[in-house]
C-alpha cells in the first residue's frame, strides 16, 4: 500500500512542478491548464497509486510494455545499489562484470546467436542494426545492397531512420522527410486481408510472407540487404503471424541473402510465454534487438544480439583501420541496465514466469472470446502470452473500425474503474481501434477478471 511519504502539501508542489515544467510523452497538454496530470507515486506487484492515492491495476506494464516482472522488486533494486557503488559506468569499449555476466546467460537463451552490443533504447537497438545493414553493404556490395525492408503497420521507434522504417503513418506524419533505402511490405494480418489484393481464405500466412518476395523481387534482390519485423506486431494492432508465415520469411531470406532483423523490443524477454517472440516459429534471425522488458525498467538497457557470422564480417581485414563497427553509445557503458537484466531474467527463471504467462495469457484470451460473445463490437481478439489485443468495429459484416474517440472511452473508463488499458494510438489513419492489453508476466486468475470485468462494464456503458 501507500506508505504516505508524500503529505497533502509535498504533492501540490509537486504537481505543479510538472504542470510548470513537464513536456509528457504522446500528450496534448492543453487539458493541463485546468486539470492535473497524473502522477504515478508508488507501484507494487501489478499495482500503482496515483497523487490522489486512489489505486489502478496496471494491465499494460508500465504503459508500454515494460515492467515484465511488477513493481517494488527490492532484489534488483538492491543489485543495482550494490553495483553503482562498485562501478557504475565505464565506456563501452572496455568490458564490465555484470556486462559479460548478463550476455552471457542471454546468449544462453538464444541458440544460434552469440554476440550482444549494448546501447539504452530500442530505437538506439534498431538503428545499430540498420547501421551494420549498411555497412556490410559497403563493404561487400559496393554500398548497393543497402536498402531495409520493414511491414505495414510494424512500429520499430522513434529516430528518424526508425520511423523510416515504420510502418504507422500517423506515427510517421509531420516529421519527414525521411531516410533513403526503407522499403515498406504488406502487413499479416488475416481479419484484415479482405483489404488486400489477391488474398487468399486458405494459405494466408504463405501468400502474405510471398508478398515480400515480390517487392524484393522489384526492387532488386542485389539491392535489398536487410529486413526487420516484430515477432508479433505490437502498436500495431497486436497482430500474432498467420500459420506458415514465418518459415516462408526464413526461406526467402535465405534465398536472396537479406539479413533478417527481429525487433523484440516488446516481445522479447518473456511477454509472450517464451524467451523471444521469434521462438515460437523455429526460425533463426541474424539480428535481435531488445529493450523494454529486458531489465522490467529498473534500469534503461537495450541490446542489439547478432550470430558469429554478423560479427566475425565486422573483422575480416584488421589492417583497414574502416573495418570495424564504429559505433558507440554513451550509456550502453552503464553497469545498471545488465546488472537489472541479469536479477530480472533470474527473477522470470525462479518463479515460473514463462509457464505463468503461457497459462494466463491462454485464459485471458479465452475470457477476451467470451466478452466477444456478449459485446459484438468485439470483431476480433487475437494474442500470443500476456499480450492481448481486441479490435472494436462498428459491424462484424463489414468489419469497420468503430470511431477513435469510442475506443479511447472505454480506456478512460477503465482508467476510472481503476484500471488501466491500452490501446492503438495515432498510429494507423482510421485503424486506432485495438484495445491493448500486456500485464506482468505475474498476473494471477485474479488480476485478469478484474481486467475483464472492468472492459465489459466500460463496453456496456460505451456501447449500450
Amino acid at each position: 500500500m501507500m506508505d504516505g511519504n508524500f503529505n497533502e502539501n509535498d504533492i501540490s508542489r509537486v504537481v505543479e512542478a510538472d504542470r510548470a515544467h513537464i513536456w509528457h510523452h504522446l500528450s496534448q497538454h492543453k487539458p493541463y491548464e485546468t486539470t492535473e496530470p497524473r502522477i504515478i507515486v508508488e507501484g507494487k506487484g501489478m499495482r500503482v497509486w496515483d497523487q490522489k492515492g486512489k489505486e489502478h491495476l496496471d494491465a499494460v506494464s508500465g504503459g508500454v510494455w515494460t515492467v515484465n516482472v511488477g513493481y517494488g522488486r527490492e532484489s534488483i533494486a538492491n543489485a543495482v545499489r550494490d553495483q553503482l557503488i562498485k562501478l557504475n559506468y565505464f565506456a563501452g569499449s572496455a568490458g564490465s562484470i555484470p556486462g559479460s555476466q548478463f550476455a552471457e546467460k542471454l546468449i544462453d537463451k538464444m541458440p544460434g546467436m552469440s554476440r550482444v552490443y549494448y546501447c539504452n533504447s530500442g530505437s538506439e537497438a534498431n538503428e545499430k542494426g540498420f547501421k551494420m545493414v549498411r555497412q556490410i553493404a559497403h563493404k561487400r556490395y559496393g554500398g548497393k545492397k543497402h536498402k531495409i525492408l520493414y511491414r505495414d503497420r510494424d512500429y520499430h521507434g522513434t529516430t528518424i531512420a526508425c520511423l523510416s522504417a515504420g510502418g504507422q503513418d500517423e506515427r510517421n506524419a509531420q516529421y519527414g522527410p525521411f531516410t533513403d533505402g526503407f522499403v515498406r511490405v504488406p502487413h499479416c494480418l488475416e481479419y484484415r486481408s479482405f483489404e488486400q489484393d489477391g488474398a487468399p481464405s486458405e494459405n494466408y500466412g504463405v501468400w502474405a510472407a510471398d508478398q515480400i518476395e515480390k517487392i524484393i523481387l522489384a526492387e532488386g534482390p542485389d539491392t535489398v540487404g536487410g529486413l526487420c519485423l516484430e515477432p508479433v506486431t505490437a502498436g500495431g494492432g497486436v497482430i500474432v503471424p498467420p500459420d506458415g508465415y514465418w518459415e516462408r520469411v526464413q526461406e526467402i531470406c535465405r534465398k536472396y541473402d537479406i539479413l533478417l532483423h527481429i525487433d523484440e523490443v516488446v516481445c522479447g524477454v518473456g511477454r509472450t510465454g517464451t524467451w523471444f517472440g521469434y521462438q515460437h516459429y523455429g526460425i533463426q534471425p541474424d539480428m535481435v534487438t531488445m529493450a523494454k522488458g529486458v531489465a522490467s525498467g529498473y534500469a534503461a538497457i537495450a541490446c542489439l544480439v547478432t550470430t558469429e557470422e554478423v560479427f566475425n564480417m565486422f573483422k575480416d581485414d584488421a589492417s583497414d583501420p574502416m573495418n570495424y563497427f564504429r559505433d558507440i553509445s554513451t550509456f550502453g557503458g552503464c553497469t545498471a541496465g545488465p546488472t537489472a537484466g541479469l536479477e530480472n531474467m533470474n527473477i522470470i527463471e525462479n518463479e515460473g514466469l514463462l509457464a505463468n504467462t503461457t497459462k494466463m495469457g491462454d485464459y485471458m484470451l479465452d475470457q477476451l472470446a467470451a466478452l466477444a460473445d456478449r459485446h459484438a463490437v468485439i470483431g476480433d481478439v487475437r494474442g500470443k502470452g500476456l499480450f492481448l489485443g481486441a479490435e472494436l468495429v462498428a459491424d462484424r459484416d463489414s468489419r469497420d473500425p468503430v470511431a477513435e474517440k469510442m475506443v479511447q472511452a472505454v480506456v478512460g473508463d477503465c482508467m476510472a474503474q481503476g484500471v488501466i488499458i491500452g490501446a492503438t494510438n495515432r498510429s494507423l489513419p482510421g485503424k486506432n481501434n485495438t484495445l491493448c492489453f500486456s500485464p506482468a508476466l505475474i498476473a494471477k486468475k485474479d488480476d485478469i477478471d478484474q481486467i475483464i470485468t472492468a472492459v465489459d462494464g466500460a463496453l456496456g456503458r460505451v456501447f449500450g
